[in-house]
């Protein structure tokens, strides 16, 4: 076992974004459905950066999102994810180890680039992800160290990487790896697009024992249980929480946290401007499971959680640019 053991373990997709300002017009141009995430492949991406504009470029992939998150809130984080060696995986790799997070996966020296997602966003905030997979798919289960997962006190998992089968396959080993040590296991559904092609895969995770933590958003949830209507989304996720932990984002409505079939209503971080949701569902996430680690009680988690929402969507790019630990420590979130 590692000296220093972890927080939060993240397995995800190792992304580099790459942000464009542009407008509806431009979305119905490209046929790009707003507000969603669909994958593309590499001449789709090479297509897409010509026309685009103006672009920054920066670290991002949800999960690696949530692994800085909770590095920013003090905690000890850790990522699994696969990078190709390029200017982009060398890129991802040096701001992960920046801001403290354990990143150790050797990159592929060969195959596909480093992924890509191109990120549109609209002057109402909403963001549109296309994503170009690239050496994300590379990652299996040699890439998963049995001592860093049994060292993390939460694994947490993310929907998008459910894909390729290999990486399915690391999934595995590692939610096995942290029950035999007594560890949590949670998983994000990451997207409605991921739900539509795995809801009975990722039910039977809920189901078989896999999971102790589900985050969602309200789209999502109604996705996995089929439903249009909310509450009768909600009802059905009580009825799976005698055994789950259920945490349900809903925009500036707040999140729920549904627990031993009882629900909890918290209320949103209040922000002055929403300047792009890109990372909102990741860094509430985080500050979210750096509460969990510390001991808080849920409601202080979800307010953790909407804390780093709320600072990230309050400029460009899916990684907070403020002292989040400062913020907390501010609000009485943490010592």
């Amino acid at each position: 076992m590692p000296q220093n053991p972890t927080d939060v373990l993240v397995l995800g997709n190792a992304i580099v974004d790459i942000i464009a300002r542009t407008d509806d017009d431009f979305l119905r141009a490209q046929d790009l459905r707003k507000g969603g995430m669909q994958l593309i492949d590499e001449a789709r991406a090479e297509g897409l950066y010509a026309v685009m504009g103006l672009a920054t470029v920066v670290s991002g992939g949800s999960g690696a999102n949530t692994a800085v998150g909770v590095a920013a809130l003090g905690s000890r984080a850790g990522f699994i994810g696969k990078v190709r060696d390029d200017e982009l995986g060398r890129l991802f790799t040096h701001d992960l180890r920046a801001i403290g997070v354990d990143f150790n996966v050797a990159p592929a020296a060969n195959g596909s680039a480093t992924a890509r997602s191109f990120i549109l966003v609209t002057p109402d905030g909403e963001r549109t992800m296309n994503t170009y997979l690239g050496a994300c798919q590379a990652l299996g289960p040699d890439d998963v160290d049995p001592a860093a997962v049994q060292a993390a006190k939460i694994v947490y998992l993310e929907g998008y990487l459910w894909d390729p089968p290999a990486a399915k396959e690391a999934f595995r080993k590692a939610v096995g790896l942290a029950h035999e040590a007594g560890n949590a296991v949670a998983l994000t559904l990451s997207d409605a697009f991921c739900v539509d092609r795995y809801r009975d895969e990722f039910l039977g995770l809920m189901r078989d024992g896999s999971l102790d933590i589900l985050f969602a958003n309200i789209h999502e949830l109604k996705s996995l249980y089929q439903t249009a209507d909310e509450d009768t989304a909600l009802a059905a996720l009580r009825d799976e929480a005698a055994n789950i932990l259920g945490v349900v984002t809903r925009s500036s409505e707040g999140a729920l946290v549904v627990a031993r079939g009882e629900m909890r209503a918290v209320p949103a971080h209040p922000v002055d401007r929403v300047v792009d949701t890109t990372g909102a569902g990741d860094l509430f996430a985080s500050g979210f499971l750096a509460g969990l680690t510390r001991g808080l009680d849920h409601a202080d988690c979800a307010r953790l959680g909407g804390l780093a929402a709320a600072e990230v969507i309050q400029h460009i790019g899916a990684r907070p640019q403020a002292d989040l630990r400062g913020l907390a420590r501010q609000e009485g979130l943490l010592a």
